[in-house]
């Protein structure tokens, strides 16, 4: 079977990584979701993607600032995600934003309906924790990417702090795969975590050659942009379980599953899943 797993949640009709973004996920029958994992100013984790919060928040709104850019080379202090606490990120609302962007022209182009739209307002940054146990609790499978934003307080704070949340959590370990670009915390991770599937992130850089190293991991989640059945028929041959972000073009989906690909992350899962929704996950809403 070939996972599809919603990048960031459902992000294309839901505000990423927000619990939204995963409940709409699980609806739509995806296999997984995926999230990033960053640590707050006072040491707690949050599930947000960029070092900066202005995307995807309202925070420059909210904290009195210009907004510096989300991907900016220098944002400004106060934009930054570590700058704050999770008392004051739980003041930010995701939602109105999504709803106000339109990141993925799906409200405009009527994919969304009321009063889905509506329940969006207010939507918050949700903590690893809450990200897990509504995971747990709706039987679903989640990727956690820990993200390497370079403000560790001490080397391997991160992946150790994100594997107690997961044992505290009690989600079936079974359901959880833990995946980073930085391979070290990887490594750290791997005889620490038995039971949880590890997955080594390639090509963060769209522009530079993918590079496998020794090819020591197991399962490789690789940017689809860097390679081609032929790197992805390669990675088989090798025994490697390998995933590709991220693919929301039902053609080159159905290219790179041609090629034996394990795993599609799609920002359009609703693409690539069956409509026949189960009525318990109906319900959920």
């Amino acid at each position: 079977m070939v996972e599809i797993i919603a990048h960031r949640g459902a992000r294309s009709i839901a505000p990423e990584n927000t619990l939204a973004a995963a409940r709409l996920a699980w609806e739509l029958g995806a296999h997984r979701w995926e999230t990033d994992v960053s640590f707050t100013r006072d040491g707690h984790l949050v599930l947000f993607h960029d070092h900066t919060l202005s995307r995807c928040t309202d925070a420059p709104v909210r904290f009195g600032y210009s907004d510096s850019g989300a991907l900016g080379a220098h944002p400004r202090q106060e934009d930054t995600l570590i700058h704050y606490t999770l008392a004051e990120l739980a003041t930010l609302d995701l939602g109105s934003v999504f709803l106000s962007t339109d990141p993925f022209s799906t409200i405009a182009r009527g994919e969304i309906k009321e009063p889905v739209l509506s329940s969006f307002k207010g939507e918050k940054i949700p903590t690893l924790e809450q990200g897990l146990l509504l995971t747990r609790d709706l039987g679903f499978q989640i990727n956690v990417e820990l993200k390497d934003h370079g403000n560790e307080p001490e080397r391997f704070s991160l992946a150790a702090r994100t594997l107690e949340i997961i044992k505290t959590t009690g989600i079936p370990l079974e359901t959880v795969t833990i995946s980073s670009f930085n391979h070290d915390w990887l490594n750290w991770l791997g005889p620490r975590a038995p039971g949880i599937e590890i997955q080594a992130l390639v090509g963060d850089d769209d522009e530079i050659p993918l590079d496998f190293k020794d090819f020591s991991f197991m399962t490789y989640n690789v940017n689809a942009r860097l390679i081609n059945e032929d790197g992805v028929r390669d990675l088989k041959a090798r025994g490697k379980k390998v995933n590709l972000f991220t693919v929301n073009d039902p053609r080159e989906v159905s290219r790179f599953i041609a090629a034996g690909a394990d795993g599609i992350i799609t920002d359009f899962p609703q693409r690539f899943v069956t409509k026949n929704k189960a009525p318990d996950k109906q319900s959920a809403r």
